[in-house]
């Protein structure tokens, strides 16, 4: 049966002030990203401090899900680093409480906070991110003239799409102007190209006044407007400047909520269930049509009787017909007008299969939206314990509290989670990734590292041993560290100069003859080093009575000998033999070119490195062997 000791109490305690402290902090964080991104809608509009603090109260509600994870990763590892830190946590598990007993109450708190975040996603955040998108369509709308971007089509305007290529912000002038106008049907539409022009409100805010200059206007002629047997399609105007009047409410008005019925954002759980289903009914119905449309166009067989039409296709298979033929038959006129009417058939299909791919593309995209928003809520509230299984046995293993080390270490996580969410985000988004794959990305990676750090701070492992791991990346990047032998204030016994004398010559003499031996200046042998690997002991035997002549000497009170030994090089035994300790990685490294040129390439440089080494040994040995002679004749 499960009972509330003090213990859960005192635990939960310590996490609950920190969670509301960083809880905060982390919206404040959000908010102020949120904001900067959506900076250049908000200034210069004129919005009432309303309308403001509509939007900054919705956008607050829209970020809290996002913010819980963090505050939960940041709040755990503070509190179980205070503990580490102040001997609390090495007092629990000195009474027999394990790691995982210690953490119940804030399972049960973060489960709590988890299917509290679900809830928030499903009922309050989809009327947020509606109310959102219906101010910062609004914002955007109200003074058209400053959101209009470079290099890319603008629809904010009604019945229009304006292209601008350059846009001068100091004047307001527009430069390199394109503009699509679809007043009516499609024989009303009209293209505008314009050098330069400048787009301002009326004083009444209804009308948007439009100037251009250097440009022409082509428009579509309606069949009503032309002559009983004309054949121009359109009217081109060419001009030096022109002002159109567009129809526009520059006032801050709130857009109907129905021009966001697609945005997945803004559905729950249900709608957005029921949302895949209607669109795979409509998409569905559309494709059965496209596909009825492409039989009756390029397919068609009269209503006759089934095996008369077989018989027909029969025929007409069996039958020789030579296109060539018939078309050398033609006269040049009716050549060139039948190219004509197949090149115009070709770009109308071409054409039409395009803005049939264009519908279906974005059913697909809009389908993907719904099923990513699905795994999102989800996602979302499965982060929040992820991110706690990460924190807590972090911050118990770490030992160190306040906004230091927590810190960095949160933002690291959270920078990879951020990244592995939004890139998975945007390929499937972009049909590049499965929608499941895409958004269990991040999951399915730092679930793995949440398993670990648990099990490593329940069983009391070391795993953030900075000197050992800097040791392992040093050795990897082949980066050289050096002696640090300092005197010592006490010494129990002496070096024994004479026997270290007669081991600087041993050393001297093998030093010599592995040189001479090895030749290692010159390039390794590739068949003996990744096929017919032999083990050589003899540096590390060298290496081992070097390392028992410094520990002899780095008793002496001489300060020379003392800076002499802090010259002597760390030796790399193994790495100028071999890369790898197995025979058959060798061979894998071999067989994979460019690893295996790699290391060929590596273990050549650390044996010149070796023999640079040894050299250096010797010299060192000799100064050493000179001072031990002047200290043995003082004596």
């Amino acid at each position: 049966m499960f009972r509330i000791k003090k213990l859960d109490i005192f635990v939960a305690k310590q996490f609950g002030l920190l969670f509301a402290g960083t809880f905060f902090i982390c919206q404040f964080v959000l908010m102020m990203q949120f904001l900067w991104r959506y900076v250049d809608v908000l200034i210069g509009k004129g919005l009432s401090m309303e309308i403001l603090a509509q939007f900054f109260w919705y956008m607050g509600l829209i970020l809290v899900p996002q913010a819980l994870p963090l505050a939960i990763l940041l709040s755990s590892l503070i509190t179980f680093g205070n503990l580490g830190e102040s001997s609390e946590l090495t007092a629990i598990k000195a009474s027999g409480i394990s790691m995982m007993r210690t953490l119940r109450s804030l399972i049960f708190i973060t489960v709590v906070i988890a299917l509290s975040s679900f809830y928030f996603q499903n009922y309050i955040g989809p009327q947020a991110n509606l109310k959102v998108g219906q101010l910062l369509i609004s914002m955007k709308q109200k003074n058209p003239e400053l959101e209009i971007p470079e290099g890319i089509f603008y629809d904010g305007i009604p019945n229009s799409n304006l292209y601008v290529q350059k846009k001068d912000v100091r004047t307001g002038k527009l430069y390199g102007i394109m503009i699509y106008r679809m007043t009516g049907s499609y024989e009303d539409q009209a293209i505008i190209l314009a050098d330069s022009g400048m787009l301002q409100s009326t004083a009444d805010k209804k009308h948007l006044l439009l100037s251009l200059w250097s440009g022409e206007w082509f428009e579509n002629m309606q069949s009503q407007e032309l002559g009983g047997g004309a054949s121009i399609p359109y009217r081109r105007e060419t001009f030096s400047m022109k002002k159109v009047v567009l129809d526009y409410n520059g006032d801050f008005n709130l857009t109907d909520a129905s021009a966001l019925s697609t945005n997945a954002r803004a559905k729950s759980m249900s709608q957005l269930n029921l949302g895949i289903d209607s669109l795979n009914q409509v998409y569905d119905s559309i494709g059965r049509e496209f596909y009825a449309d492409a039989n009756r166009m390029f397919y068609f067989i009269p209503k006759t009787n089934k095996n008369d039409s077989i018989k027909a296709i029969q025929r007409s298979q069996s039958a020789k017909f030579n296109i060539d033929s018939i078309y050398n038959k033609l006269s040049d006129d009716r050549k060139l007008n039948v190219l004509k009417m197949a090149q115009n058939t070709v770009q109308t299909e071409v054409s039409e299969l395009n803005f049939r791919s264009m519908i279906t593309s974005n059913g697909d995209r809009l389908i993907r939206e719904h099923r990513i928003e699905i795994l999102n809520k989800l996602s979302l509230a499965i982060s929040c314990l992820i991110f706690f299984f990460i924190g807590a046995p972090l911050g118990a293993i770490i030992r160190k509290g306040g906004l230091g080390i927590p810190v960095i270490i949160s933002v690291l996580v959270f920078i990879i989670f951020y990244i592995l969410d939004n890139t998975g985000y945007r390929m499937a988004r972009g049909d590049m990734w499965t929608v499941n794959f895409g958004k269990g990305l991040a999951p399915g990676v730092l679930i793995p590292i949440a398993v670990f750090v648990t099990y490593k701070a329940n069983n009391d492992s070391v795993v953030f041993n900075l000197d050992r791991w800097k040791e392992i990346f040093m050795k990897t990047l082949g980066i050289r560290m050096k002696r640090h032998i300092a005197g010592k204030e006490v010494i129990i016994e002496d070096p024994n100069y004479e026997l270290d004398r007669n081991r600087l010559v041993q050393i001297d003499e093998r030093i010599n003859q592995y040189v001479n031996e090895k030749r290692l200046s010159l390039p390794p042998d590739f068949i003996k080093v990744f096929f017919k690997y032999r083990p050589d002991h003899e540096i590390e035997r060298i290496n081992e009575q070097l390392e028992q002549l410094i520990d002899d000497l780095s008793n002496t009170r001489d300060k020379i000998v003392l800076n002499e030994l802090n010259k002597y090089p760390i030796l790399t035994v193994k790495a100028h033999t071999r890369p790898f300790e197995h025979q058959w990685l060798n061979i894998l490294s071999a067989i994979i070119i460019p690893l295996g040129i790699f290391f060929y390439i590596r273990m050549w440089s650390f044996r010149l490195r070796l023999q640079k080494d040894l050299k250096q040994v010797l010299q060192t040995n000799q100064r050493i062997a000179e001072r031990i002679d002047q200290l043995t004749k003082t004596k």
